[in-house]
Parts: C-alpha cells; sequence; structure tokens
C-alpha cells in the first residue's frame, strides 16, 4: 500500500525535495496554528534547520478567518513552549492546499472527513493528529529510510506516511473521542495551555519518526 505524492496546482509543480504538512481545524485560529508553529518548532530545534530539513509545515481551517491573527492565548501558548507566534495569517482549507499536502493532520475526525470529501486522493495522507500519533507509535523506526541520507528527511517522512496508512485498519483506537483534540476558542487560558499541552505531546513521537531525532531533555 502506497500513499499520493505530493501535486501541485496552479504553476506549482511537484517536488520531490520538500515534503508538505497541512494542519487542519475549524477556524484557523487556535489548533491548527498552535499545531502549525509548535511542529516548526520542534523541527528546528530536532534539526538544527530553521528551514524545517525540506519540511514544509503550514494549517489552514474548514471554516478559516481568512486573513485573521490566531487568537490571543493561542499566541501565548506558543510563547510557553519558546515557539515563534509572529507572522500568522489565518486561511481557508482550499482544494490546492490539500493537493499539495503530503500529511494532512486534522484536530477532529469530522475535518478530516471534511478533507477526504474534498478528494484530490487525500485518503491515504489524512488522519486526526493523534491517530497519527499512535500509528507511528506502532512503526519500527528501522524501516525507514535514514535521515541522514542525501534527501532522508523527505524520504523517510514519505515512508512514515505510507507505513502509517497501511497500519489504520489494523491498530483502532480505544474510543473514538480518543482521537480528538477540542476546540478551546473561547475558553480561559488554563484551557488552551491544556490543549497545547495536548497537542505537543501528540506532536512529540511525530517529530521523532520524521527526523530521527529524539526530544532533547
Amino acid at each position: 500500500m502506497t500513499a499520493p505524492e505530493g501535486r501541485g496546482i496552479a504553476g506549482h509543480e511537484f517536488d520531490g525535495s520538500t515534503f508538505r504538512i497541512l494542519h487542519v481545524s475549524t477556524g484557523n485560529v487556535c489548533r491548527s496554528p498552535i499545531t502549525e508553529r509548535l511542529t516548526r518548532h520542534a523541527l528546528s530545534d530536532r534539526l538544527g534547520d530553521p528551514r524545517g530539513g525540506g519540511l514544509i509545515v503550514e494549517s489552514a481551517g474548514t471554516w478559516g478567518h481568512e486573513g485573521a491573527p490566531m487568537e490571543a492565548n493561542a499566541e501565548l501558548v506558543l510563547a510557553d513552549f519558546g515557539a515563534d507566534p509572529t507572522g500568522f495569517v489565518g486561511r481557508e482549507l482550499l482544494d490546492e492546499h490539500v493537493i499539495r499536502a503530503d500529511l494532512v493532520l486534522t484536530a477532529t475526525r469530522d475535518h478530516r472527513a471534511q478533507v477526504i470529501s474534498m478528494g484530490h486522493s487525500a485518503g491515504l495522507r489524512t488522519f486526526t493528529l493523534k491517530e497519527f500519533t499512535r500509528l507511528v507509535r506502532a512503526i519500527d523506526p528501522a524501516t525507514l529510510p535514514d535521515p541522514l541520507g542525501a534527501n532522508g528527511t523527505v524520504d523517510r517522512a514519505r515512508a512514515l506516511v505510507r507505513a502509517a496508512a497501511a497500519l489504520r485498519g489494523w491498530l483502532l483506537a480505544p474510543s473514538a473521542e480518543a482521537d480528538e483534540v477540542n476546540d478551546p476558542y473561547g475558553a480561559p487560558i488554563t484551557f488552551f495551555r491544556s490543549i497545547g499541552d495536548e497537542i505537543n505531546q501528540a506532536l512529540d513521537p511525530v517529530v521523532t519518526a520524521l527526523t530521527g531525532v529524539p526530544t532533547r531533555r
């Protein structure tokens, strides 16, 4: 079982030297901005490369607040982790975002269903964040390409998505809620921080698997 390669539209050709990760939530002002910027921060920290070693991380919302800044509490959460919240602009999820993405990670199962319903052969490369984390934990890292190879991080990421897609029907969630990240929109900072911790914990094994570099304790 293989996952589709990333494809481009509107003048964007497929570039085998990069791998696009798209985080999706509802408004693209809370969960997906937090997840996008925490992913970028973790990749930079593990790889020592602010460009993410060829991994491009973006986000959008199924009912995205186009042009909006992220919520102030989301910025505070990112600051807690030392991640950079600056320059963020909300986006509504478009076909081109899904088409160009090599991996789509959503906040909830409903978001995942909405992405898949857009078509573009998205099914094998779209997961909820927590679903992908669960599947990644079951993959032997020794079976993935060496991240130190010529195109290692990108090749490793593509192999990881294929392996996760192959496991999906065999490794089920203990409950439907286990694959969800709740929406903190309008909630106090304490709830935002709990969601930030939840997202960060889910991202840790994913970034480790993508880079082959464990968390720096």
